[in-house]
């Protein structure tokens, strides 16, 4: 007959039921701690990244992107039309220029802002596609990068040039209906969109770099109108624009300050680190300055000066609620950016037409 022994370990503890020596089961049956160990069947777990995806709704120029034909999506990618902001940030310095340019109590030319953001998607892509080829390796170990197309290797090296070859054909076809004043001031501006994906290499302010690039407009733009740059207005506005790139920018680049310590790119906001916010405070303020000056000596109206008010007040927002450490805050504000271009724009309208 089996003989069973009931032990008691404590008064919270009702025991174990242990089977005799002289038994032959000899099974003891003893409750293990958890060990933090979860099984599961994978269908129904769902990662953190799957669930933010499930419900971020898509834009219009990603659903553009992701309804093209599959052999197309990877060069839509590689010059981010699925990501037009960056379109946009060419753009405004251009349509401020335009504008500006415009004889007193008049709209802009609209011929010619077509032709401004024309150029201005073609040159992003195409800066896109040369920043792409430059950084392959360092995309494929950065977390957000490493899905990009040359990255990923869904396009060739090859074919990246073929195709970078072709923007630079249409943006050539696009600088030749201006004058040859402004032909000659575009020209020049290509050691700046070749050159910039280096300087993250060899400097802490890349984004000062591509400031210079992506303001070049405020110079192309007035000289497309006037035949030449008015050095008074262009000057501060350029300026201001370079200062305002330095802003969004570093914003920008804190998304990825971790991956770019460990690969070796250097920025801003590495440089700035913990001090960004009083950097940024300064920037504003040249930014501030730059439009104040152009407006003065384009003898701007007063919506003008309304519109310089709400972009610095924007600007102070931004850099009063930047979290440098959270991802999402630093492309949230980043994006807004382009709201303040929007802002300046319709300023500078305004201010032309009630002249």
């Amino acid at each position: 007959m089996i003989s069973y022994t009931f032990v008691r370990f404590s008064s919270e503890c009702r025991g174990i039921l242990r089977v005799s020596p002289n038994s032959p089961l000899k099974t003891t049956f003893i409750r293990k701690p958890w060990n933090g160990a979860v099984f599961s069947t994978s269908k129904f777990v769902q990662t953190e990244k799957e669930h933010k995806t499930k419900f971020v709704k898509s834009t219009l120029a990603e659903r553009l992107v992701n309804g093209s034909p599959k052999e197309m999506q990877p060069y839509l990618k590689l010059i981010r039309m699925d990501r037009p902001i960056g379109t946009w940030l060419l753009f405004w310095p251009c349509g401020w220029s335009v504008t500006l340019a415009a004889p007193a109590g008049s709209f802009p030319d609209i011929g010619m802002l077509g032709l401004m953001l024309a150029g201005s998607f073609v040159m992003r892509g195409a800066g896109c596609t040369i920043n792409d080829m430059w950084d392959k390796k360092i995309d494929q170990q950065v977390e957000r990068t490493k899905d990009r197309p040359l990255a990923s290797n869904q396009i060739t090296t090859l074919n990246a040039w073929v195709f970078l070859g072709a923007q630079l054909s249409v943006g050539l076809l696009i600088l030749l209906q201006l004058n040859w004043y402004s032909i000659l001031l575009g020209a020049s501006s290509l050691g700046l969109v070749v050159s910039y994906p280096l300087m993250k290499r060899v400097t802490y302010w890349p984004q000062l770099v591509l400031g210079l690039t992506f303001n070049w407009g405020a110079l192309i733009g007035y000289s497309a109108i006037q035949g030449y740059c008015d050095w008074s207005v262009c000057l501060p506005l350029y300026a201001a624009g370079v200062a305002w790139t330095l802003v969004y920018d570093t914003i920008y680049a804190h998304q990825d300050k971790y991956d770019d310590a460990v690969v070796g790119v250097k920025s801003t906001a590495l440089r700035f680190g913990e001090s960004t916010s009083k950097w940024l405070m300064g920037f504003s303020l040249i930014t501030a300055t730059g439009f104040t000056i152009a407006g003065i000596n384009a003898d701007q109206s007063w919506p003008y000066y309304m519109a310089v008010l709400a972009t610095n007040a924007h600007l102070i927002y931004q850099i009063s609620t930047l979290k440098i450490n959270d991802r999402e805050s630093c492309a949230k504000l980043f994006k807004s950016n382009r709201d303040i271009g929007a802002v300046l724009f319709l300023g500078c309208v305004l201010g032309t037409w009630c002249q």
